[in-house]
């Protein structure tokens, strides 16, 4: 059947990487359960079961060329996925079959697939999440210096510098790295725990030697890279492990949103835009437009990903004691799909903030146009040193500043406060310019830059100079 006759999930045609969707992909799926009834074959043997080389050779043989059709073919005989796969392992390794998933319940390779799996991806994520981080704090260190317009309920205050607010973008990113790092750590594996997790058939095999059992676990366990397996579990590893990935996931989904829409509302304000390439079109029918459509897709995806962890809190609060299979369907959407629309926003992170458009001459304006208003108490404080009395002052001030304000609001471009000032003959004369120096408004956003990139981002960048050095490699 033609692609193009079916629904395609756009994470996959066209949002995530390539390496995202082949990391979730039926082949690696697959061939991650024949590794397992490998090792698990192989462990067995270096205990003592009667597992021949021949079975194990045959099995390793045969890891990659899984026939899917006859898989199919298996599980619509069957109506059991892993039972299908069994057989259908077992048809092109026949001196193997009556040892593959010897002791093993569905959820061996189910269960520790997916830990694999889930690891291999946050892994992913948290490298390209460096990459972001990286991103952000070369730009937030070019523009450190450049005052800009602060807001507080999008309404102009203090004044801040570009590079500092970049710093509040990357800070979450950095802070959602840490959780990464978390989930990694204290990830494990579901080992060798039997139908009810009791690992009574592996007590069975090895006539009772519980040293045997704990063993085999270990063993397994260690072919995949995990030091530690699940004190304890049912025949599932406890689904809260979802549950606390899916909400790491989710958290970086919330600052990829936060990050999308500050810069739709800075491409609003003709500060600062996205990439726009030189054949793009914003608007079919608008050609003038320059929509931040990367932006907008930004929060977008963010708002999906943000929604799965409901599903995966709802799936650990009903598993019913030691398991249901109400659980399996979900898994198979939600688990694939958190990672696939956290991959798409990593790709625009990494395709976005390289490219940020810095508009100096359209800042420098709104700064010249709000200043005024903000620098009214300086202007008390330098008209007082000119010899005026305090209060007399404030009350011309405040006068001046309301007329400005509303001429301003009523459609003029300019803000006239200090020609009002001037103008008025009670009014002491100051130095305006020397009161009005963007760069002193700013407090300490560049020392404070420099701070954060010397106490956040550089001990990020040393601990991973490898995938910066060759996310640079693809960026040049």
């Amino acid at each position: 059947m033609s692609e193009h006759l079916v629904y395609q999930n756009p994470l996959v045609a066209r949002y995530a990487s390539r390496e995202m969707a082949e990391l979730w992909s039926s082949q690696r799926k697959f061939s991650t359960w024949r590794r397992l009834w490998v090792a698990l074959a192989v462990a067995e043997r270096d205990l003592g079961l009667k597992i021949s080389d021949e079975q194990i050779g045959e099995l390793r043989a045969h890891v990659d060329d899984i026939d899917f059709k006859a898989a199919r073919d298996h599980e619509k005989r069957l109506r059991h996925d892993v039972m299908a796969h069994v057989h259908t392992l077992g048809d092109v390794a026949p001196v193997a079959r009556p040892i593959i998933h010897l002791g093993a319940t569905s959820c061996y390779v189910t269960d520790n697939t997916d830990l694999i799996l889930m690891r291999d991806a946050l892994r992913m994520v948290r490298d390209r999440l460096v990459g972001a981080i990286d991103a952000l704090g070369t730009f937030a260190l070019r523009w450190k210096d450049l005052p800009c317009l602060g807001y507080t309920h999008f309404q102009p205050a203090q004044l801040v510098t570009v590079g500092k607010r970049a710093t509040l973008w990357c800070y979450e990113l950095i802070l959602d790295y840490h959780e990464i790092e978390r989930r990694l750590e204290t990830l494990r594996f579901l080992g060798v725990k039997g139908t009810t997790g009791t690992q009574a058939s592996f007590l069975a095999l090895f006539d009772g030697d519980h040293a045997k059992v704990d063993a085999l676990d270990r063993a397994v366990a260690r072919a995949f890279g995990f030091e530690q397996t699940y004190t304890v579990s049912g025949q599932t590893y406890t689904r809260k492990i979802d549950s606390q990935v899916l909400a790491c996931l989710s958290g970086f989904a919330e600052s990829a949103h936060r990050f999308g829409s500050d810069l739709r509302l800075l491409a609003h304000e003709r500060e600062i835009e996205e990439p726009f390439e030189a054949e793009q079109i914003g608007s079919s029918a608008m050609a003038y437009k320059r929509n931040p459509m990367r932006a907008e897709r930004l929060c977008s995806i963010a708002r999906f990903a943000m929604a799965l962890p409901a599903a995966a809190s709802q799936t650990a609060a009903t598993q019913w004691l030691e398991r249901t299979l109400d659980d399996s369907a979900v898994r198979r959407m939600v688990l694939p799909q958190a990672f696939l629309a956290v991959d798409a926003l990593l790709n625009l992170y990494l395709n976005v903030v390289p490219g940020l458009v810095v508009y100096p001459a359209v800042i420098g304006r709104h700064v010249e146009q709000e200043l005024p208003f903000m620098a009214t108490e300086n202007l008390i404080m330098a008209g007082v040193q000119a010899g005026g009395d305090r209060q007399t002052i404030h009350e011309q001030i405040r006068v001046h500043s309301q007329a400005a304000a509303l001429r301003v609001k009523q459609g003029s471009p300019d803000n006239d406060l200090l020609d009002r000032l001037r103008n008025d003959p009670a009014f002491p004369r100051v130095d305006y310019e020397g009161v009005l120096n963007p760069a002193d408004f700013t407090g300490r956003s560049a020392e404070q830059v420099v701070h954060f990139l010397a106490e956040e981002v550089e001990p990020i960048r040393r601990r991973h100079p490898d995938q910066l050095a060759q996310r640079r490699d693809v960026d040049v």
